[in-house]
């Protein structure tokens, strides 16, 4: 008998005596936990994001959607970006401006030549504020897992704000489980016992985040001219 039959014997045992009709599992216990902390406007969602991704070490930027292009450009100008891998179905205004060496979204790539890359441009799916997450479900613009896991330099735009939610539950809603799901909260990084930081480990070393939209003013950091808006130290 292998240990999955055993599991499942003890599982079956257990149920020998519940009725038939008994409440049905989702309805058993009662699941009415919090979807947010606290109560936020819109302009103050956004801008918890914006701080907890700063916080994670990811560099923010915000500017209005049809400056979306010139930004762009200059962030991979900054950074001495030629070889950029633009995803499917990403649209393709938001690279018009930027002089580049487009290099497609692959099946057949090798990890060396995605290596090569020198930046990756993607969107998202949603973007939790309240812990400071992108989440991306290889829909259009976003590519296939790999792409924001090998190269070195990840620019992910966040629509602002049909694309931001206050927590993890609401995000959860808009996703689908059967979809390649990837979290990402700041650059990839790890620290060894004396707490000594590594960047880059298993996935790009830098992550910027583009808030793309028009958001009320709250009085926090960034600018709506596509200056930072917090810069991890």
């Amino acid at each position: 008998m292998s240990d999955r039959e055993r599991v499942l014997g003890r599982v079956r045992r257990a149920l020998a005596d519940v009725p038939e009709d008994d409440t049905p599992y989702e309805r058993a216990v009662p699941r009415d936990y919090a979807r947010e902390h606290g109560t936020r406007t819109v302009a103050e969602t956004v801008e918890l994001l914006a701080e907890n991704l700063a916080d994670y070490r990811a560099v923010v930027h915000r500017c209005a959607e049809a400056e979306l292009p010139a930004l762009l450009a200059r962030l991979l100008v900054a950074r001495g970006a030629r070889k950029v891998l633009a995803p499917d179905g990403l649209p393709s205004a938001w690279l018009a401006d930027a002089d580049l060496v487009a290099v497609p979204d692959l099946a057949a790539s090798t990890p060396y030549e995605l290596d090569a890359v020198d930046s990756v441009v993607t969107g998202c799916a949603v973007a939790v504020a309240e812990t400071g997450t992108l989440v991306l479900d290889g829909g259009p613009g976003q590519g296939r897992r790999r792409i924001t896991l090998v190269p070195d330099h990840h620019i992910c735009v966040v629509r602002v704000p049909e694309q931001v939610v206050a927590s993890v539950p609401q995000a959860l809603e808009r996703l689908s489980p059967t979809r390649p799901l990837t979290w990402i909260s700041g650059p990839s990084a790890t620290s060894d016992i004396e707490l000594d930081r590594v960047e880059g480990v298993h996935g790009p070393r830098t992550l910027e985040v583009v808030l793309a939209g028009v958001i009320p003013s709250v009085g926090g950091t960034g600018q709506a001219d596509g200056t930072p808006a917090s810069v991890g130290e």
